[in-house]
């Protein structure tokens, strides 16, 4: 398999970022990503993707998504995250039935994510909440495990400790949110295949207080943070659509996890069923009990790895490796932590593979 890293949410001046396209690439050229989605407010931007190169030769593959929410709810909830539909969505999220919208991402030929699913409102900076409400819905492909803004926005209850927060986010932050964490597995428990994307929700827009004026957040600094390593089994091509196709692809199929960078590289974990010496599943497929004779954690580095269940830990381990033979059907996905400035941090969240009776 073939690893490529990129990031799945961010704006610009099209809706209410700080940068253009080439601005974007720039940065994630510089941040050593292989791809980023551009998801604009209810705005498609045809035109624009492709392969961007800077004078060094370094190139990313930038492509157009779409985050749609209803405009005429109050407060304006149920952000989807589309990749893969070519064309404009947000006609379909307006005045009508989240459902809606997801049947018509799907007839497109698109894949739907929910945006920060649970997300926490700032009170004293005028910051709402712009959680996902409508829990009746399917035809979803996954939802954003650790939106890196989202999670920004949980450390800022009260003004002073939020200041000092928000000037040093890498010390702050630890992890995902611990509900959304908690919903995930809820999700996998009821026998749904819900893949888990991580993301940085770049803006990169100033933050001002009186006379100071500061991007606390730029593109670069954000697209080192919360990402999504995805797994295909080609090389990509060079033709961007083709390459567009495969990602997007090998994501729908859950063929991926989530990595924070600043703990240091989660460039080659892997996660894999074992039948013998070959590999009978990776993260996002289905293996039966009689064909998984045992699960394999590979991270790149020594961490905290842990083996959850259906939600629930059944191995856990310091080290590189972590290897368990599943006595049960169900979701089985892992956890790393990894110590970065004095505290142990999320590091790599796995999406699942899902071991069956037969």
């Amino acid at each position: 398999m073939f690893e490529y890293v990129g990031n799945l949410h961010a704006h610009t001046t099209t809706s209410d970022g700080a940068g253009s396209h080439g601005l974007v690439a720039a940065a994630a050229i510089r941040a050593g990503l292989d791809f980023v989605v551009i998801t604009d407010h209810n705005v498609w931007v045809s035109g624009v993707e492709g392969y961007y190169q800077n004078r060094h030769r370094e190139r990313v593959l930038l492509l157009t998504g779409e985050e749609v929410h209803d405009m005429t709810r109050e407060p304006q909830r149920n952000h989807l995250l589309v990749f893969g539909a070519g064309r404009e969505m947000a006609a379909a999220g307006q005045g009508q039935r989240a459902q809606a919208l997801l049947d018509a991402v799907r007839q497109a030929g698109g894949v739907a994510f929910l945006a920060h699913p649970i997300d926490r409102a700032v009170p004293w900076a005028g910051e709402g909440s712009y959680s996902w409400d409508d829990w009746d819905v399917a035809g979803y492909t996954g939802l954003e495990l650790w939106n890196y803004m989202s999670t920004v926005k949980a450390m800022l209850p009260h003004m002073i400790s939020g200041i000092l927060r928000l000037l040093a986010p890498a010390t702050a932050v630890i992890g995902p949110d611990p509900d959304i964490l908690a919903l995930w597995d809820a999700l996998l428990q009821e026998g749904r295949r819900v893949v888990a994307i991580g993301s940085a929700d770049a803006h990169a827009a100033p933050m001002q207080m009186g006379p100071l004026r500061r991007v606390i957040y730029p593109y670069q600094f954000l697209f080192r943070c919360v990402n999504t390593h995805v797994l295909v089994e080609h090389p990509l091509s060079g033709s961007w659509e083709a390459d567009a196709a495969a990602l997007y692809s090998a994501l729908e199929r859950g063929h991926a996890f989530v990595g924070y960078s600043l703990p240091g590289s989660p460039r080659g974990f892997r996660f894999e069923a074992l039948n013998g010496d070959r590999t009978a599943a990776i993260m996002g497929d289905q293996v039966s009990l009689a064909d998984c004779e045992a699960l394999l954690a590979t991270a790149p580095a020594a961490a905290r790895l842990r083996l959850l269940h259906n939600g629930r830990a059944v191995a856990e381990q310091d080290g590189r490796t972590l290897t368990y033979t599943p006595a049960r059907p169900g979701a089985y996905r892992v956890e790393a932590w990894k110590p970065y400035r004095g505290r142990r941090r999320g590091w790599i969240f796995s999406n699942p593979i899902y071991v069956t009776l037969a």
